[in-house]
């Protein structure tokens, strides 16, 4: 796969399927724009014209055409695909492939406890990976009322969960409805990166090295877009 040139006809996307194509193609993918120039399947806002001719278009509800519908369908149709906020605190897509070599860039052979023993992960980011541990799958709102979050604890909340995403101890894994009304707004779903992909992604991603791992997706983010900066591909790597 080239630079991203998105003027090559192997990059343009005018579907679902050619969503699907690209990214297990790349192996990862920033979820929205490109901002940050290191490289993202529909690199156009919700609110800009797409660089050539396709139905693509954010926020319309066609689960066919619009990328925001695309996230919870990776989610509730396939098991070899991560998306939650991953990269620069924003939103991002991980192959089954390349997520060892993250998870090695990222967390190493540390655990969750080994993490915050040391002083790394702070105390509400661990109320809230407990929560989901004993629960399994557990819908954000769940989680803020059975860690004890209230009102007033809003960013600390957000923080937390960003933090626990980017450092590859919780992912999303799909939404449920807040209600049983058919209208009511969806939640998004929490379960631990063990619970999502099985212990196999893990033992794998303990056999890597950091150095190693870092190269790997080093050299792929250049075959994707030879112009990344380095800042930014190290960024990219370790969240």
């Amino acid at each position: 796969m080239g630079n991203c040139n998105f003027t090559d006809e192997r990059l343009m996307v005018r579907n679902y399927d050619d969503f699907l194509r690209i990214l297990m193609d790349a192996g990862f993918s920033m979820g929205g724009t490109n901002a940050e120039n290191i490289f993202a399947i529909t690199p156009w806002s919700w609110n800009e014209q797409p660089p050539y001719d396709t139905p693509v278009r954010w926020h319309t509800g066609d689960a066919e055409t619009d990328p925001w519908e695309w996230r919870m369908r990776v989610l509730e149709e396939r098991d070899d695909i991560a998306y939650a906020k991953l990269f620069f605190k924003k939103s991002g897509f991980i192959t089954r492939q390349w997520y060892p070599y993250f998870l090695a860039a990222r967390r190493g052979n540390m655990s969750f406890d080994d993490a915050y023993e040391s002083g790394t992960i702070n105390h509400f980011a661990k109320r809230i990976y407990d929560v989901v541990v004993q629960g399994g799958a557990v819908p954000v709102h769940d989680i803020k009322q059975m860690a004890g979050f209230g009102k007033d604890d809003k960013s600390s909340f957000d923080r937390a969960l960003t933090e626990l995403q980017m450092r590859m101890y919780l992912t999303m894994c799909g939404s449920r409805q807040k209600s049983q009304r058919e209208d009511g707004w969806a939640s998004t779903v929490f379960c631990t990166t063990e619970e999502f992909f099985g212990e196999a992604v893990h033992e794998e991603a303990a056999s890597i090295s950091k150095e190693e791992a870092q190269e790997k997706i080093r050299e792929q983010i250049l075959k994707l877009n030879t112009d990344a900066q380095d800042k930014k591909i190290s960024k990219f790597i370790l969240g």
